[in-house]
């Protein structure tokens, strides 16, 4: 086989039905197709580099240099201009597609949905992410627009709560930063810093390409080899893995704000410090943990309906587990009079579990909802392809993640548990209404 062509693999899982072709290309860029016969073609471009990436070394050597808070949100906004003073948003609108992107932690994705004219929006998709163009008069205008982005987040009560949350939990870890940056780091922000951030991240080794609806793999590669290089430079950034420098207990255990809102809402964190290194054990704590989190605060468990009975909570009750390879974290919010109270009363239901030991049933209950929700994400286009990329992003398999959950014993989860929950891991963010003059 030629090197310049590209290495096929064919992606199957007997348990889910459901299978896609991976093309590892010559360019390296990895691209994956996953036949979906569904209206709708969604295609997804997407970097392993997220806001929580700004100090870098930037050819491998060690020597580190750090970036402005907010840059790979910027380097998402500024590639939709194109050097001909074109906007890839209007080229979309022209071929009928529904364009967007999206910056997380960990990754940057450009997307687009459609439902004729694919092979002409993916096209564009592929060239402006590849080709980006950057001047100091449209960095200076760029400036504006995000400032007032990062202002909307800032008046955003839930928002400011969640982050509140990130700052008691971490005191050194980027994650705790706004994933916008400030008004400070942004003004910061040139047109060199972005290509040294392009130039670090976004190589084409360090990308997949996705490719979700009614197509044929073989089509998408012909579109995809008219666009893309042959070659691929070699690869050598090495982020910093900011972790390292964090207490295993929170930085700070309560942290409140006021705002406009009609009654306190709040975010709990629970520090999560033993992240396996390996992407397996990693996807295996993930969904061990969110089996957990669903036998103890699920809407069908005891403890929420104990609080919500007392009214101690209202309907607004969410939780989840996030993990990455630097920072992992348990988040439970809602909206309560008494925060403080909501804590008090889920740390004395965890010592109760702790004494009387978790339920197999319980635990049967969690893993049914999990694997179905899982498999629910397979009905639409966006969902897969969303789901690939965040895969992709932390070096997994997303078919093998069925497998995955089915491994889960009621064991593995008893142990999970017997190491969570630590009360000096745990912060409470809560935004309360303003204080009457």
């Amino acid at each position: 086989m030629s090197k310049n062509t590209p290495d096929r693999s064919l992606i199957k899982s007997a348990l889910l039905c459901e299978e896609y072709t991976l093309f590892s290309h010559p360019s390296g860029l990895k691209i994956y197709v996953f036949p979906k016969k569904l209206t709708t073609t969604y295609a997804v471009m997407g970097v392993s580099y997220g806001s929580i990436c700004n100090r870098f070394s930037p050819d491998g050597s060690g020597e580190m240099i750090t970036v402005p808070d907010g840059i790979a949100h910027f380097l998402e906004h500024k590639l939709f201009t194109n050097e001909d003073g074109s906007d890839s948003f209007e080229r979309f609108a022209e071929y009928g597609a529904d364009a967007n992107a999206y910056t997380s932690f960990n990754k940057t994705a450009y997307l687009f949905s459609c439902t004729d004219n694919c092979a002409q929006a993916l096209g564009e998709l592929i060239d402006f992410v590849t080709h980006p163009y950057f001047t100091d008069e449209s960095v200076a205008s760029e400036i504006g627009i995000i400032a007032e982005e990062i202002k909307m987040y800032d008046d955003s009560p839930s928002d400011r709560c969640f982050y509140g949350m990130l700052e008691g939990m971490y005191e050194h870890h980027s994650i705790r930063r706004n994933i916008c940056g400030s008004l400070d780091s942004i003004s910061k922000i040139t047109k060199e810093t972005l290509y040294d951030c392009y130039n670090a991240f976004y190589n084409l080794g360090n990308m997949a390409l996705i490719v979700c609806g009614d197509v044929d793999p073989d089509d998408i590669l012909s579109i995809a080899n008219a666009h893309l290089p042959l070659t691929s430079p070699e690869f050598m950034t090495v982020a910093d893995n900011e972790n390292n420098s964090e207490s295993d207990k929170v930085f700070l255990p309560y942290v409140e704000q006021r705002m406009q809102v009609a009654k306190p809402i709040f975010n709990i964190g629970i520090k999560d410090v033993s992240i396996p290194n390996d992407p397996d054990e990693r996807l295996k704590k993930d969904a061990a943990m969110a089996i957990l989190d669903e036998m103890i605060f699920s809407r069908a468990g005891r403890l929420y309906n104990d609080l919500f009975e007392r009214d101690i909570i209202s309907p607004h009750f969410s939780y989840g587990y996030a993990i990455n390879k630097s920072v992992a974290y348990n988040s439970i919010a809602g909206e309560a009079d008494d925060p403080k109270l909501v804590l008090k009363e889920i740390l004395l239901y965890i010592d109760r579990l702790r004494q009387e030991g978790l339920s197999e049933e319980d635990f049967l209950r969690g893993k049914r909802v999990m694997y179905s929700e899982f498999v629910k994400s397979f009905d639409s286009t966006d969902n897969i392809a969303n789901n690939l990329l965040a895969f992709f992003c932390e070096d997994g398999e997303l078919l093998s993640y069925a497998e995955t959950i089915e491994s889960i014993t009621f064991e593995d989860v008893c142990e999970l548990f017997g190491d969570s929950f630590s009360p000096d891991r745990i912060t409470l963010s809560v935004v309360k209404p303003l204080k009457n003059l």
